[in-house]
């Protein structure tokens, strides 16, 4: 037991410490890329990241239901005539699904820069996809330490060779595409040598492996909607906003989201944390754990909204041509609390109360809802600073429908908290867009300060229950060692 649990922690530091490099890969590429690209082709290169978000859709869920199927089989128990089969089936599936978004691609784009981004996107995915493959068993199959050496390892090549052609003076999007696609094949092939016995061997009968292939495509649609309906909130509108303005106004937009979104990057690097917790503690302690870690949380992203202020100014001069934009991170920061709150509580609580389909549920009940709202302001209204706070309106609709049910099942009250930080964050809104730095930066912190001590001795309390039950746990764990 004494070495199970050392496993358990070796584990978790080496998915943080992945989450964490990427978190901070992320940030180098964010500052750094616009400040070389001009605002044209760091609009392409936005739209090629917007566009691979999504490639992971054409999988089908295949490679999902391996990891769901499989999870907790040790690798050498594998039936590799079994995973060689599906790994060449969904090679060629995906060499025939290439083929034909390619000529899609051909027919349907008339500009030139938008069919290279999405000819490089077809290409991209069709790598993703394999990459994935052997990926998800390494993580299924608890090989942790090559699932996040692999993971490093892809960032680490695409940042090392962006800066160097970046700094080598390359100006071009189009080689900055080449350079992702290039880090990625690099990894494929290491992962190819790591996990050969999958890859290279006997195949297993095709009627076996076209039966195999639907048991895992069934298995894993629903959690690869899930994912896709998840991110589509935020797409929709930034295809919205792509296709109505241009590739301008769509660069410098993803600009300030891409800032916005690096602390929610840091907080799912700590849910990942927080999962197998939940998962290990008694049922009847997971309500008052939830509102000890709310409150918590909730003091602390409040105060990051006073961030703002300084990052405004700083990323004014840093990146001077981008500074007229800048001025939505007044909207889309509040983007952080909502977005935050739902990956390291409201999703971490719904997997560990087995709520997966209401998860689903939930984010394409936003998705339609951003489906719907987002043509309407395209088509009628054509307002862009309205359609840069549907984003925030999405992101705050979803994390609130999922904290009633939450709080519903749970038996829990949230309803006074969830208005209070509502009133803040319009608070923040109002003051940002409004008034200058030093005077809006002053009003909110009082507004913070207010805040706090309505909340002190509640945040006492809670801070009190946490290390009970942190204390508690602990107990538990050293009595089983």
């Amino acid at each position: 037991m004494n070495n199970r649990v050392k496993e358990i922690i070796k584990n978790i530091i080496y998915i943080v410490t992945a989450n964490g490099i990427g978190m901070i890969i992320s940030a180098l590429i964010t500052l750094i890329v616009p400040k070389f690209l001009g605002v044209k082709e760091y609009g392409y290169w936005q739209l090629y990241t917007l566009y691979i978000s999504y490639v992971g859709f054409f999988a089908f869920g295949w490679c999902d239901g391996i990891y769901l199927r499989f999870g907790g089989y040790k690798y050498e128990d594998l039936e590799k005539e079994t995973f060689v089969s599906q790994f060449w089936l969904l090679t060629i599936f995906q060499v025939f699904l290439s083929l034909l978004l390619f000529i899609a691609a051909i027919f349907l784009i008339k500009d030139s820069n938008k069919q290279y981004v999405a000819y490089m996107t077809i290409l991209c995915g069709f790598v993703t996809i394999i990459k994935s493959f052997v990926l998800l068993i390494l993580q299924a199959t608890n090989r942790i330490r090559e699932f996040a050496k692999y993971t490093r390892l892809n960032q680490y090549i695409y940042i090392v060779i962006t800066m160097a052609a970046l700094f080598l003076g390359i100006r071009s999007f189009e080689i900055l595409l080449i350079i992702d696609i290039i880090s990625k094949f690099i990894v494929l092939i290491l992962c190819f040598k790591c996990c050969k016995e999958v890859i290279w061997g006997t195949f297993a009968p095709l009627v076996c492996a076209m039966a195999e292939a639907k048991m895992n495509i069934n298995a894993g649609i629903k959690l690869m909607l899930a994912n896709i309906a998840s991110s589509l909130i935020i797409g929709i509108v930034r295809i919205g906003i792509e296709r109505k303005w241009d590739i301008f106004v769509f660069g410098k937009l993803s600009l300030t989201l891409s800032i916005s979104n690096l602390l929610v990057s840091f907080i799912n690097a700590i849910g990942v944390v927080m999962y197998p917790i939940l998962r290990r503690m008694p049922r009847d302690k997971l309500p008052s754990m939830y509102t000890a870690l709310r409150t918590l949380l909730m003091s602390v992203l409040l105060l990051v909204l006073a961030s703002y202020y300084p990052l405004k100014v700083i990323m004014s001069m840093w990146l001077p041509n981008y500074a007229d934009s800048l001025i939505y991170m007044a909207i889309l920061f509040p983007m952080c609390i909502y977005e935050s709150h739902m990956a390291l509580l409201i999703n971490t609580y719904l997997k560990t109360l087995r709520k997966e389909a209401v998860m689903l549920y939930i984010n394409v009940l936003s998705v339609v809802a951003s489906l719907i709202l987002t043509s309407a302001i395209v088509l009628f209204f054509n307002n862009l600073n309205l359609l840069v706070f549907l984003i925030v309106a999405l992101i705050a609709f979803r994390c609130i429908i999922a904290e009633l049910y939450i709080s519903r099942i749970m038996g829990i009250r949230v309803g006074k908290d969830m208005v209070i930080e509502s009133v803040m964050s319009i608070a923040f809104i109002t003051l940002a867009w409004f008034s200058s730095c030093v005077i809006g930066f002053m009003i909110y912190i009082i507004f913070y300060v207010i805040y706090i001590s309505i909340k002190k001795k509640d945040i006492m309390e809670k801070l009190s229950t946490l290390k009970t039950t942190i204390w508690s746990e602990q107990k538990e764990v050293s009595s089983l060692i």
